[in-house]
């Protein structure tokens, strides 16, 4: 796997490198600022950019524009975008209308190797990789006339593994319960969102997310 890696800070971004060495990922570019990130990625073709969302030049959101053009531009790599804090509407844009081949993970993941290196596998593999503490706290907030207020709290529980991009039997094992017993829960849960059985599973999955997060 070759992965490009944009991050301004040395030491966090030295980070990320030695921990995907250390899963034998091979690391074919970094990157400093957002400008020198769409070269890296145009240069040398990676399957998945790692992308701080702040970056220079601006350090607002110009790591989250660079990672949203390479979508746009180069929709085979991968994105996996690291953000400091939780921001819904930067996790809305990322996504947007093609949840395959995308990541978005709190910044403080980085100290866990396994977590950002599962990321970066799940992108790659043309699957999402949504940060579980962003999802958990985007599925417990109260929306009012959400039609996520019929989901049971079993239903929120099984979105939000959904989200992370867990498959049936991922779910099953997480929540201790039978894989029939999930299959049963997702069902449930794409018919009180109104996705329609003529989706494709894996889309209709991360679709349930997107309808809350854009509701």
């Amino acid at each position: 796997m070759r992965v490009v890696v944009g991050e301004d800070q040395t030491l966090v971004r030295e980070g990320i490198v030695r921990v995907l060495e250390r899963a034998g990922v091979d690391v074919v570019g970094v990157a400093v600022d957002a400008p020198d990130l769409l070269d890296s990625a145009r240069t040398h073709h990676p399957d998945v950019v790692i992308a701080d969302i702040r970056m220079p030049p601006d350090l607002e959101d110009d790591g989250l524009r660079a990672a949203l053009e390479i979508r746009a531009t180069m929709p085979d790599i991968g994105v996996v975008v690291l953000s400091q804090f939780l921001e819904a509407q930067y996790a809305r844009e990322l996504v947007g209308e093609r949840p395959e081949g995308v990541g978005y993970l709190l910044k403080e993941k980085v100290a866990y190797p396994q977590i950002l290196v599962d990321a970066v596998c799940r992108v790659a593999a043309g699957e999402s990789a949504l940060d579980p503490d962003v999802i958990e706290r985007l599925v417990l907030r109260k929306r009012v006339g959400s039609p996520f207020d019929d989901l049971t709290p079993r239903e929120r529980d099984v979105v939000t593994l959904m989200a992370e991009g867990r498959s049936n039997a991922g779910i099953a094992a997480a929540l201790v319960v039978s894989v029939p017993a999930v299959e049963r829960h997702v069902t449930s849960i794409f018919s009180k969102l109104g996705l329609r059985q003529s989706d494709a599973a894996q889309h209709r999955r991360v679709l349930a997310v997107l309808r809350y997060l854009q509701s």
